[in-house]
């Protein structure tokens, strides 16, 4: 199974990080989806198809898309901002590149983590967390760790990923002070294949 990290030994921006031909394809489908309901022109279609296809960085993928959706539905998110929420929802997902480091706080409100389809920058990520009767939740794919470093004055955990391929696993350290709050993890359930089987008369 491919772990949903990249090593970044040389602190290169997220901008400049190399572009994956999924991440290509990514940009293709939603130039698709553009042209089709009229957003682009047949022309702006094919020039920016040919753009999505040449492309080096994530940087670049990202401009061809930036008229086209909003920030948090953009098919690639170079981002690494930090998190806020307050008396809201804050939330982060699909296609983006998780910081070495990434700061969250919460007052009254949610910040959601999804990093099913994020990539990672290091093999080791930490989530500096503040929280006043907030909530941080994460959703990590199967393989990735998470332990809770931080420290909680009345405040809940409730970490439920499944065991990691050991040691070596990326590993996402939640550091910090939750204050009536509550920190959760989660690994989504497998998929359940169901198969038919024949009769035999």
């Amino acid at each position: 199974m491919e772990l949903p990290w990249r090593a970044n030994d040389q602190h290169v921006p997220a901008r400049d990080l190399r572009a994956s031909d999924a991440d290509r394809e990514r940009v293709v489908a939603l130039l698709r989806d553009a042209h089709g309901d009229g957003r682009l022109t047949a022309d702006e279609h094919a020039e920016r198809v040919e753009g999505a296809y040449s492309a080096r960085t994530l940087g670049e993928l990202t401009e061809l898309t930036a008229d086209l959706a909003t920030p948090e539905q953009q098919p690639i998110q170079v981002g690494d901002g930090p998190m806020f929420a307050a008396f809201t929802t804050v939330r982060r997902a699909g296609r983006w590149v998780v910081p070495a480091g990434l700061p969250v706080s919460a007052f009254f409100g949610t910040v959601e983590i999804d990093l099913r389809e994020a990539l990672l920058q290091r093999r080791h990520v930490v989530v500096r967390a503040a929280m006043l009767a907030g909530r941080l939740r994460l959703v990590v794919p199967e393989g990735v760790r998470v332990e809770f470093t931080g420290r909680s004055v009345l405040g809940t955990q409730d970490l439920r990923v499944r065991p990691s391929y050991g040691d070596d696993a990326p590993l996402v350290e939640v550091s910090g002070v939750v204050v009536l709050g509550s920190v959760n993890a989660r690994t989504p359930k497998r998929r359940r294949r169901w198969s038919l089987g024949r009769r035999h008369p």
